[in-house]
């Protein structure tokens, strides 16, 4: 009898090790080392590459051969979700979608399946649920449920037996933290469980065509549990991240092989489940009637359109030896950066103060556009003077004070003047050729120069 072989994967970050230590040596992780069997290997090649019933002998084509009118792409019923995933699902894709518990994985994916079950086969296979449950939401969302295929299964294997006999173009898998391969030795959930059922189902859906929506759980820091090759394995990543009390849930793509990475789509929650948002920006821009102190508004670039999203500040006399600097939708140690930009070259000191900042609506900012108007918006709330109500500010502010141009310069304008703002402090080298009629364009290139310009 063969000696069995075991291996000391990272949760994290997938590095393999001859034995068990208590910290990664690769992510500095503690306590992510998991031991699991590696499968034997088979001596006959065609029983390496038979995973499961029915599957196709593979052939070599050259490139130009390749039929690519054969596998169109499909909407999903939801212009959000086909916008994040690039304009459409792609037929043989392998679709990963993660978030917090309650943020409405299962709920969206349910609300697509039901409505695509009519035009297209559609399964959906829930481990973690049982069929009875499942009908019960979607009778209290009213859903169609006529067409809809249900399996509650978690074995890979008679999955995709049982695929095979119904031919889906669509299947749903909820969730890979529950399926197991029957020929690896670990409990579902584990590192090597993971890495196994998703290869298998990956495998199996593009071979068949049939696009494939895969649920994953989250860590307590947000990450996709699981081993880092699940992530490598797919073909699109997505996180629908939202807090579970809030009215809004945004979806943004993180991988995709067919379309523009970091794409958002904002979904609203109501009691008949989740509803696309198909303007954002008024969603975000939803302020009151008097302009307070400390809030700007910018425009950010999330995929392959623009977004209006107001940012809002607050400084106040610090009681503390070392005064707190927060964000909120931000990143912190950019904060703490442009803090000492501000205070060098735009001889604003703030070293008694606390600096709060917030990007409204739970919007995760995550470019250099943002810079110019967070400090507008924390200079704003220093000398409690509000800004123009109809000002629009971006750009990106180097170490030296300099006002460095962004992408898409004459697109945020564009976008910014048809919400009604009359006036836009941009990067001297973002400033359009042309005037834009219904907007004044006030070109900086330095922060001094942006400082002035709202006085």
């Amino acid at each position: 009898m063969a000696k069995r072989k075991t291996a000391y994967v990272c949760a994290d970050c997938g590095a393999q090790f001859p034995r068990w230590q208590g910290q990664c040596g690769e992510c500095k992780e503690w306590n992510t080392i998991t031991e699991f069997v590696v499968a034997p290997a088979t001596s006959s090649p065609r029983q390496a590459t038979s995973g499961y019933a029915g599957q196709t002998q593979a052939k070599i084509e050259t490139l130009n051969a390749i039929d690519l009118e054969a596998l169109p792409r499909f909407s999903s019923g939801f212009k959000e979700l086909d916008r994040v995933l690039g304009s459409g699902i792609v037929p043989g894709s392998a679709i990963l979608i993660g978030g917090s518990p309650g943020a409405g994985k299962s709920t969206l994916l349910l609300q697509v399946m039901c409505n695509m079950a009519s035009q297209h086969n559609a399964l959906y296979v829930t481990g973690e649920e049982s069929l009875q449950q499942v009908a019960m939401r979607a009778r209290r969302l009213g859903l169609p449920d006529d067409k809809l295929m249900m399996l509650a299964e978690t074995n890979v294997e008679t999955i995709c037996e049982l695929a095979l006999q119904h031919t889906p173009k669509i299947m749903v898998i909820d969730s890979i933290q529950v399926m197991h391969v029957a020929d690896v030795q670990s409990a579902p959930g584990s590192v090597s469980q993971v890495r196994e059922s998703a290869a298998y189902l990956t495998r199996f859906a593009k071979q068949h065509h049939i696009a494939m929506f895969i649920v994953g759980h989250v860590t307590k820091d947000g990450n996709l549990a699981g081993p880092k090759v699940l992530e490598h394995c797919i073909d699109c990543s997505m996180m629908l991240e939202g807090e579970s009390d809030g009215r809004f849930r945004t979806l943004r793509s993180n991988k995709n092989r067919f379309g523009a990475v970091n794409e958002l789509g904002v979904f609203g929650m109501t009691e008949k489940g989740l509803k696309e948002v198909n303007n954002p920006s008024a969603i975000f821009l939803s302020r009151g009637d008097n302009q307070a102190p400390g809030s700007s508004v910018m425009v950010i670039w999330e995929g392959t359109r623009p977004l209006l999203v107001e940012i809002q500040a607050l400084v106040d006399y610090s009681q503390m030896a070392n005064p707190r600097r927060v964000a909120v939708g931000l990143e912190q140690n950019r904060l703490a950066m442009l803090l000492a930009v501000l205070h060098r070259h735009g001889n604003v000191q703030m070293n008694d103060q606390d600096v709060f900042v917030n990007v409204v609506g739970g919007v995760k900012v995550g470019e250099t556009a943002a810079d110019l108007a967070l400090l507008l918006a924390i200079v704003s709330s220093f000398r409690n003077n509000a800004l123009p109500r109809e000002l629009i500010v971006f750009g990106e502010v180097g170490l030296a004070g300099e006002i460095r141009p962004v992408p898409n310069g004459s697109e945020r304008i564009t976008e910014a003047a048809k919400h009604g703002f009359k006036r836009a402090i941009v990067p001297k080298a973002n400033a359009p050729k042309h005037t834009l009629p219904g907007i004044e364009v006030v070109p900086v290139s330095q922060l001094s120069e942006a400082l002035e310009a709202l006085s």
